[in-house]
């Protein structure tokens, strides 16, 4: 359900700094929780995507939405 409702607030830019920091710890966990036991590697363990998706998530929460975003949006109506 994370996933799901995560992902499409990231998409159309809504709330994106959160939801990117809690979608970034989902992935984190099910890195370690699901793939690390069987490998140290990620490539070797099959948890490479996993490991991209918490990083690009980690990324979005500093980086912020786009200029296309309805978080930019807002923020422009306000001022």
């Amino acid at each position: 359900m994370l996933e799901l409702s995560g992902g499409a607030l990231v998409l159309v830019g809504f709330l994106t700094r959160p939801a990117a920091f809690i979608l970034s710890g989902l992935m984190a966990s099910a890195y370690f929780l699901a793939h690390a036991p069987l490998d140290f590697f990620p490539a070797n363990n099959m948890g490479t995507a996993a490991i991209l998706f918490c990083f690009v998530f980690l990324y979005l929460v500093f980086a912020g939405p786009g200029a296309w975003s309805i978080d930019r949006w807002r923020a422009l109506a306000w001022a």
